[in-house]
């Protein structure tokens, strides 16, 4: 229908993904496809936000399986045609924690296959439905840890932290997101990376001092983007973040 915004979240059935879901769905006329592997806890999360008010449809989608990407967007093709917000929000920590070297190619692997593979699987496969968007928007949800500059700064509060595979995943995710813009810069589609801050999550063993909803907001900002907003950006909800 027109004015309305098909919306696809992966990783959605928790933590910031489910409120980002939450979030975008109590716009008037955005259509949720939450994304998640496990159909099950979509379907839960799903009836969760339908106690929200919030109607969405749950998705299966694997971002780091080939068939399942192709599946998730056959079926928004033959559902609707179209897709114009993706937020690539699916995100590992890993399970290495150690100095980078004791770091060994599968520990890198682990967490690549998902926040940096997987992104490209996801957005190569949503692009064509994107372009039929009338303003398509890409959001990848990254972190003050994959910024080179605060983390190459002694003075920096994420100077002590040192975690290789995710620290470096989310700085190529940054490159990535600044590639598509170079690439999209012309069109209608914006594609920026948002960084929500050191969140309470799973991800992190609930150790940040932000909540899921408070983190939600800037990805939600930048999906919902008008068309004089910006793109090829690493935006938190205090501004810009140095590459």
């Amino acid at each position: 229908m027109p004015g309305e915004k098909i919306a696809l979240i992966t990783g959605a059935n928790k933590g910031i993904g489910f409120e980002i879901a939450r979030q975008l769905g109590g716009h008037p006329g955005v259509i949720v496809l939450l994304g998640a592997r496990d159909e099950v806890r979509g379907k839960r999360a799903a009836d969760a936000l339908a106690g929200h008010g919030v109607a969405a449809v749950p998705l299966r989608i694997d971002v780091t399986d080939a068939a399942s990407v192709a599946a998730a967007a056959a079926e928004i093709e033959r559902g609707h045609g179209r897709l114009d917000v993706l937020v690539n929000n699916a995100g590992i920590a890993g399970g290495f924690a150690g100095p980078p070297s004791e770091a060994t190619a599968a520990d890198m692997r682990e967490v690549y296959e998902t926040n940096v593979f997987g992104v490209v699987s996801v957005t190569n496969a949503m692009l064509p439905l994107l372009r039929r968007s009338a303003a398509g928007r890409i959001v990848n949800l990254s972190s003050h840890l994959g910024s080179l500059t605060l983390n190459s700064d002694p003075g920096s509060p994420f100077a002590g932290i040192n975690l290789i595979a995710y620290q470096s995943s989310k700085t190529a995710l940054n490159a990535i997101t600044a590639g598509y813009a170079k690439e999209l810069r012309g069109t209608r589609i914006k594609v920026n990376a948002a960084c929500p801050g050191m969140v309470a999550t799973d991800l992190n063993r609930h150790q940040g001092k932000g909540t899921p909803a408070a983190g939600a907001v800037i990805a939600v900002r930048l999906a919902l983007l008008d068309e004089g907003g910006p793109s090829g950006a690493f935006l938190s909800e205090d501004g810009i973040v140095p590459w």
